[in-house]
């Protein structure tokens, strides 16, 4: 089998983010917007061989469309990982190449894989030689010092000649030492004429920007010149947003969401049956729409219900009241 990069369509996306977009992060982003094309965070070939496969891969079928990001840089891992994503469902098996933490360059993969542009194809090929979804690669412009497009372009080039065929650019570099992963999120320079010049030299692939979007604007002007847009922090922080995306970039009807109340009450619900089927807490879920309201009048008030770590035993249902309360104070 192989896989098939052009069944990836994705005007929009939110980003892997680690501990953020777990399941009941997505299955709230889903509620604002049925376009976007959302990530697990990064799950390592060690945790799914060696650990529990189903509290990793998991998810609700209204997620879809939805890619499982994988860390790795042993390709017979990497295939088996894929095919267990495969299995689960997943819609497209993504390859990190773009973090810059510690942990992760002990193991040998993220972003100092891009320093080994035929390691990484290697590892794709091996996993596209399995799974029949495809096989995405997402990694930034360039590490530590190296300041040259030709770096980023030989390294795309090196790969698609592996068969991947859609590549999601962080448009910094990534520092391996010196900077924290936070820092290496705010430091090193945005560089977007760069990803917008690699989809100029590989006009056959498809080519998603990525790094400190916050604005329509931003999406408009990035869509004149790449594929699609992958957006990180402000659509956690900022969730609302996402609720224009169908309507916006995507030329589908505006998303299922018909307002705050009628999303929260969504998932106040989604709490509820988590509780009674495996015991999840609500505040598990509540943490991810703490920005739901974000620049409304109350907003500050209804978040600090939410967070009042006195209230974790009372039902979800009651402490949404409380909070509604609080709202039109």
């Amino acid at each position: 089998m192989t896989g098939r990069g052009e069944r990836v369509c994705m005007p929009l996306s939110v980003a892997p983010m680690l501990d953020w977009t777990d399941r009941h992060c997505r299955y709230f982003h889903r509620l604002l917007s049925r376009s976007a094309r959302l990530y697990t965070e990064m799950v390592t070939t060690g945790a799914l061989l060696h650990g529990d496969v189903a509290r990793h891969l998991a998810f609700d079928a209204q997620e879809h469309p939805l890619a499982l990001q994988l860390g790795g840089s042993d390709a017979a891992e990497l295939a088996r990982c894929a095919r267990l994503g495969q299995d689960w469902g997943y819609d497209e098996i993504n390859l990190n190449c773009g973090c810059p933490s510690d942990r992760v360059q002990r193991g040998a993969f993220g972003a100092c894989l891009m320093a080994e542009p035929q390691r990484v194809a290697d590892c794709v090929q091996a996993m596209r030689d399995v799974v029949d979804v495809p096989v995405t690669v997402k990694h930034r412009i360039g590490i530590d010092q190296i300041d040259s497009y030709g770096f980023v372009r030989d390294f795309v080039g090196t790969v698609a000649q592996a068969g991947c065929s859609l590549f999601i650019v962080h448009a910094r570099n990534a520092w391996l030492s010196g900077l924290s992963p936070k820092e290496n999120r705010e430091v090193p320079p945005l560089r977007y004429e760069r990803v917008y010049q690699l989809k100029r030299d590989f006009p056959h692939l498809r080519i998603v920007i990525n790094g400190g979007v916050t604005t329509d604007a931003q999406v408009r002007q990035h869509l004149t010149q790449v594929d699609g847009v992958m957006v990180g922090r402000e659509a956690y922080h900022n969730p609302w947003w996402l609720a224009s995306w169908d309507l916006d970039f995507a030329g589908l009807p505006a998303g299922p969401a018909q307002g705050q109340d009628e999303v929260e009450d969504a998932l106040v619900a989604y709490m509820a049956v988590r509780a009674h089927r495996d015991g999840t807490p609500w505040p598990h879920v509540a943490r991810h729409m703490l920005g739901l309201r974000h620049g409304q009048p109350g907003a500050r008030r209804w978040r600090q219900v939410w967070s009042d770590h006195r209230l974790k035993d009372r039902p979800a249902a009651e402490v949404a009241r409380l909070a509604r309360q609080a709202l039109h104070a």
